[in-house]
């Protein structure tokens, strides 16, 4: 073609990259790989196939890890790792600050393979994957860097379990791997099936940048292998990112094994655009949300919700931009949608859409090639909320769409799922985007744009997308723990006596819901005995119906949590006073049932709620300092309502000490007493009822410990659930907290220091960060 026809035409010409350098690489290899085990690679084993989903050529031969194999992982990391955290921050530091300068002197060959191996564009791996990984290990090599001045009360969890997805398989790894290394744990790692060749040649790297044998391993391999790591009895903490049903597994699996736990699972992200939004930057930025990877993003903006006054326009442009993007060779520098990553997501993605029969459907009209995995550019417009497609995640280059009217609605549709990853809205009007931001279910908002990450900015979700977060203060630390090491917890019986008359006339104390006591369900009651065997009073057993009515009263009391931190110090602070006014009472109760020093317990209970008041209006978040033109909020968000076994051993202080920093941050409680020495709970709600307290935002109930906890790890409207009874019920909880993926705090039959119990662990378990990123200029 001539000069003047190219500018006729406009058409674009192909400019591929070259694949030379990464196939020479692969060939150098041997084409077969085996794992990457204490320094070294294994020789290859049983193998299967690693092919371009583009082409469908088999590109290498992958081993199957084996449990020996992982044994062997383990072992090395467990050697490795005391070596590696003593060796101290700075020197960590200098190790990953290598890796990421030999990640840039290698970006085009680690760019060239991912693109191969996934499928995506060359240019989203050159011009994103990349750079991310790059910056995660730059960034986490500052924070080991300073671990031992910021956080000289942590130390490094162990040995690391870490399984990735196969949609970002370095990024994820980088994600994995930096926070983990710089802290002074070790790792396993598996990358996922589809895609593991970029996870060798950093193995390389690791080698290269002086990684010390058995810090890092690599295994490779199927479900199965993973499945043999996060079950491993040497991993101290496991890390995984994939689909939310096997998430929901790994959470039974490890319930009770007192492995820390962080999961990044589905999403079905909103894409919110209002009337008065850049509608031409909103539809290049849905481009982005849900055609970038081919749509194969857990936190792509997959449903489209827009402002009715303005679809019919904004559908019509979209499907005009969509039929101008270019899906092809992934290697071309000038394609948008490349290879979706196997045939067996190709199908899934295929049957998903071909079983709906709701809405209208528009494909994009753009050339598509013969062959390879390869899926159109995709709307679904006029879906119903409960339509099966607004609800599943598809993982794939489809939109679907439904319409709002106001913002109001706009936050329902939005909400209206079970997963809760990431939001996107699209608003000129700056009151408007920050009022609706901190209402939406997620735990990353974008305003005005999307898909913006950095190492310096929490990412993960909510309900069931899973708990945990990835990048930032928030990342780092749950790949450490305190230096202090607990001591076992023996388990605390009731007391008992004859049952003779109880002074008073009736002392049988009820259940406290919804700002009222209220009857147990059952109508069984049981006496208290004090510490000699006198009868004390009789309390209530509450049921399951008894735990249905709390937390419906918690759900009622909502508007807890939109209130401001200057008032809830100062309910805190009257409940304190009024608990003063009656510390002698308190202080006589808690010497008969206990036979301990009372009047010490309810002064240390006072000065618990004086510290939970004065962080009520202190613990908001932060700024991040990412790189871009904006800035990202840091916003600490009340987890919701939370269930929790109450101390056994402080049946006031424990109490007061849960209790506390959890509705200082805005949640609800359904609170069950000490279940040998309830009385100091059924008192302190006479404390309650008169601290301007609203009802239902702290309910108290009374009853066994083994009965209430299963039933409130089951139920799906409680966001939280928390154990410190003496009664070891970790294993149970986590168990069944599996059906809505809740968070769980247990004690795995550890003692608590309820004298100097660590504050900020509180605070930290009683909120979520939600990222909201903000960019801003003309």
């Amino acid at each position: 073609m001539t000069v003047k026809e190219i500018f006729d035409t406009m058409d674009y010409g192909p400019a591929p990259e070259s694949a030379e350098d990464a196939l020479a690489w692969i060939v150098d290899q041997g084409a077969s790989f085996g794992h990457f085990i204490d320094g070294a690679f294994t020789e290859p084993g049983e193998t299967f196939e690693s092919r371009n989903p583009a082409t469908g050529e088999i590109l290498a031969n992958i081993s199957r890890g084996t449990q020996a194999d992982v044994d062997a992982a383990f072992a090395a990391a467990r050697k490795a790792q005391p070596g590696w955290e003593g060796s101290g921050g700075h020197a960590r530091a200098r190790v990953l600050y290598a890796i990421a300068r030999l990640l840039q002197k290698n970006a085009r060959l680690f760019a060239v393979l991912e693109t191969l191996d996934n499928g995506k564009p060359i240019r989203e791996s050159r011009d994103i994957d990349i750079p991310l990984a790059q910056r995660h290990f730059y960034y986490h090599a500052g924070m080991a860097q300073i671990m031992e001045t910021e956080l000289p009360d942590r130390r490094a969890i162990g040995v690391c379990g870490q399984v990735i997805p196969w949609n970002f398989p370095l990024l994820m790894l980088a994600w994995k791997i930096a926070p983990a290394i710089a802290m002074g744990n070790s790792v396993v790692l598996k990358p996922a099936e589809y895609t593991s060749l970029t996870a060798l040649l950093f193995a390389d790297i690791c080698r290269q940048a002086g990684v010390p044998p058995g810090v890092v391993n690599i295994i490779t391999g199927d479900g199965a292998t993973g499945e043999m790591i996060v079950t491993h009895d040497e991993a101290d903490k496991v890390a995984f990112t994939g689909s939310t049903e096997v998430g929901r597994r790994i959470r039974r699996a490890t319930a009770g094994q007192g492995k820390a736990l962080t999961l990044e699972l589905g999403g079905k992200s909103p894409y919110i655009v209002f009337d008065d939004a850049d509608i031409d930057s909103a539809i290049e930025g849905l481009v982005d949300a849900i055609w970038f990877n081919q749509g194969q993003v857990c936190c792509a903006g997959s449903r489209l919700i827009v402002q009715e006054g303005i679809a019919e326009s904004f559908h019509t442009r979209l499907k005009a931009r969509m039929d101008k993007l270019r899906v092809g060779d992934p290697l071309d520098k000038c394609i948008d949608v490349g290879a979706i990553v196997d045939p067996v997501q190709l199908d899934t993605i295929t049957r998903l859409v071909d079983a709906n029969t709701a809405g209208e459907v528009h494909r994009a009209a753009c050339d598509m090639p013969a062959s390879g995995c390869f899926y159109p550019p995709t709307l679904i417009t006029g879906l119903d909320p409960a339509d099966p497609l607004m609800q599943e995640e598809i993982f794939g280059p489809v939109l679907v769409s439904t319409t709002f009217r106001t913002p109001a609605e706009a936050v329902s549709l939005a909400n209206n799922t079970r997963y809760g990853l990431a939001a996107t809205l699209w608003s000129e009007n700056v009151n408007l985007a920050l009022d609706v931001a901190p209402k939406l279910k997620a735990g990353v908002v974008w305003v005005n744009g999307t898909n913006m990450f950095d190492a310096a900015a929490g990412f993960g979700g909510v309900r069931e997308s899973g708990f945990g977060r990835e990048g930032g203060w928030e990342g780092l630390t749950a790949y450490t723990a305190p230096k202090d090491s607990p001591e076992t917890l023996a388990p605390r019986e009731a007391e008992t006596g004859e049952n003779g008359p109880v002074e008073g006339l009736d002392r049988t104390a009820k259940l406290y819901v919804g700002g009222k006591q209220a009857r147990p369900d059952g109508g069984y009651s049981r006496t208290i005995h004090g510490h000699d065997g006198t009868p004390l009073g009789h309390v209530g057993l509450a049921n399951r119906k008894d735990v249905r009515n709390a937390v419906e009263a918690a759900q009622a009391a909502g508007a807890w949590a939109k209130s401001t931190g200057h008032l809830r110090a100062q309910i805190l602070y009257y409940i304190a006073e009024n608990l003063s006014a009656r510390a002698s009472e308190f202080a006589a109760r808690l010497d008969a049932m206990t036979g301990q020093d009372g009047a010490q317990e309810v002064l240390a209970a006072i000065d618990r709620l004086f510290t939970c008041a004065a962080w009520a209006d202190k613990y908001g978040g932060d700024v991040r300092a990412v790189p871009i033109r904006g800035t990202a909020l840091a916003m600490r968000e009340p987890t919701g309502v939370i269930g929790a076994l109450c101390p056994d051993e402080a049946p006031l202080l424990g109490l007061v000490s849960v209790m506390g920093p959890a509705i200082a941050m805005g949640n609800r409680m359904v609170l069950v007493a000490s279940e040998p020495h309830p009385l100091a709970a059924t008192d302190f709600y006479q404390v309650l009822d008169t601290s301007d307290l609203p009802g239902g935002v702290v309910n108290i109930l009374t009853g066994s410990h083994a009965e209430l906890g299963p039933v409130m790890a089951k139920h799906l409207d409680l966001d939280a659930v928390w154990s410190f009874s003496s009664t070891d019920l970790s294993a149970v909880i986590e168990r069944e907290s599996a059906g809505n993926l809740k968070r769980t705090w247990v004690n795995n039959g550890k003692a608590t220091d309820w004298a100097r119990p660590d504050i900020h662990a509180f605070l930290d378990a009683a909120t979520e960060v939600k990222t909201v990123w903000i960019p801003y200029g003309e």
